[in-house]
């Protein structure tokens, strides 16, 4: 049984074999992976993984910062503008967007 601080899936497991003929297990710390859009998974411009400083410097402070690229947004906004207006149903929408659009309209 591996120690409480490897069941996690923050660890990487590689199974080796010595050379004794043993089968061992190695774990290493998993790296964190560029923060992506929500909904094209393009990776997201402007963020910062180190740790250093609080949350407003490590994303962007706009509208979805952090969650959606700026294409994503400008596309998410005008939709959401369009839905208020009734040019356009929730139904027209795609479901990666409705989500959004849903919180931009509840604002």
């Amino acid at each position: 049984m591996p120690k409480p601080m490897y069941r996690s899936n923050s660890f990487k497991k590689s199974i080796r074999v010595t050379r004794t003929g043993r089968n061992v297990v190695h774990y290493r710390r998993a790296k964190n992976s560029m923060p992506h859009c929500a909904i094209c998974m393009q990776e997201l411009n402007g963020i910062s993984l180190s740790p250093s400083g609080g949350k407003s410097r490590r994303t962007n402070n706009r509208l979805f910062g952090g969650v959606l690229c700026a294409r994503c947004t400008a596309d998410v906004i005008k939709l959401g503008s369009r839905v208020e207006r009734g040019d356009m149903k929730l139904s027209d929408i795609g479901m990666k967007q409705r989500a959004f659009v849903l919180q931009l309209v509840a604002h």
